[in-house]
């Protein structure tokens, strides 16, 4: 009997985690992404030295491997690859139209607008006129219309940091272009789902902490969030209908949104893909009991996802290393608690010093469970 073949987009710490889960499984793994010694390298069945971007050399490879299935878990770029190789090869995804929307922070916008999601006012940088710009209300956020990870992110307090701010937005974005947004007051959070033709089921609600203005770089992720039932319904409801809005069908979605205190939601952005930093490939099984990655592959080969619980639901939080303290804070608990430590990422060295700029700087992460 053949083996079933599961192709994963990218080899990175958090795609190994989709690599190793699926070879648990008796599946055959094709690995695919631009060769640097990531650990995906090593653990892959097979193993393809091509860029994630590369779509068409990674559709010809597809053709001769025949997968059962095509995956990447936490990557915007990555998603692109997946949804087209997917509907060319008539595998389960959510169609290039979808990847468009959910991955140009534009585009997305002007979806929500049409279909009365609750997002922040928005503008690109290259259709805005000077005119506009005088009557922004600040502060504002300036943004890559195409980046994840906040790259590229500033927040601005008058018209005098603009153009910096979009100069440095427009550099770091793909398309070399910049979306100027208003800020949104709130707490911060995201909505955890995995759909399956077109049925949507939420997982977890997450709390995200971040260095805050101006770059807005996240240090640190807790599950459960807690809120009122009332809110979380809520939540729910605008998430899913905005899922519907960029006509994400199948497989993980990661929704970031903010809370008000008067309750109002905006949705900030949403990624058809797990989330990253740890979210979906390991505090959402530790906080619902649920197997998020193997929900994803089932999805992906066209598998009702299976919502038994691998293992009693826990407090989960990560925490980023941004410098010496986040280390010592990391040692200590290793010391006086180690039975909460779940996983520590490999660290990198300091000795050079380097500012943490946006979340592909730190230096490396910890997990925690329980209390």
């Amino acid at each position: 009997m053949c083996k079933k073949k599961l192709v994963v987009i990218g080899a990175n710490d958090f795609q190994n985690q989709l690599i190793v889960k699926a070879k648990e499984r008796g599946f055959e793994t094709h690995v695919f992404a631009w060769q640097c010694e990531d650990v995906g390298e090593r653990t892959a069945d097979y193993f393809y030295p091509i860029s994630i971007t590369e779509k068409e050399q990674i559709l010809e490879k597809c053709r001769e491997i025949k997968p059962n299935g095509i995956i990447s878990i936490a990557s915007d770029l990555a998603s692109v690859t997946v949804n087209y190789v997917s509907e060319k090869l008539n595998l389960v995804g959510n169609g290039i139209k979808s990847s468009l929307m959910s991955t140009n922070k534009y585009l997305m916008r002007k979806a929500f607008d049409r279909n009365g999601d609750p997002s922040p006012k928005n503008y690109r940088s290259d259709e805005i006129a000077d005119e506009v710009i005088e009557k922004l209300n600040f502060p504002l956020i300036v943004k890559p219309v195409d980046r994840s990870g906040s790259r590229g992110i500033t927040r601005i307090e008058n018209k005098e940091e603009f153009s910096a701010a979009v100069k440095f937005a427009e550099e770091l974005s793909f398309d070399k272009k910049a979306m100027i947004e208003e800020f949104v007051e709130g707490e911060e959070f995201s909505v955890e789902y995995i759909s399956y033709k077109g049925k949507h089921s939420f997982l977890a609600l997450t709390q995200k902490y971040t260095t805050g203005a101006p770059h807005f770089i996240e240090t640190g992720h807790v599950e459960p969030a807690f809120v009122s039932h009332q809110t979380l319904e809520r939540v729910q409801k605008v998430v899913e209908h905005a899922l519907d809005t960029l006509l994400i069908k199948n497989g993980a979605s990661h929704s970031e949104i903010k809370i008000a205190a008067d309750g109002t939601i905006k949705i900030i952005e949403i990624g058809g893909r797990m989330g990253g930093d740890c979210i979906g490939s390991d505090l959402v099984q530790i906080s619902t009991g649920y197997d998020f990655v193997n929900m994803v592959i089932d999805v992906a080969c066209g598998m009702e996802p299976s919502f038994e619980r691998v293992c009693i639901p826990q407090r989960a939080e990560v925490r980023f290393i941004f410098g010496e303290e986040d280390l010592k804070e990391m040692e200590k608990i290793r010391a006086e608690r180690p039975e909460c430590i779940y996983r520590i990422s490999e660290i990198e060295p300091m000795e050079n010093g380097r500012q943490v700029t946006d979340s592909s700087a730190r230096y490396g992460y910890y997990i925690l469970r329980g209390e």
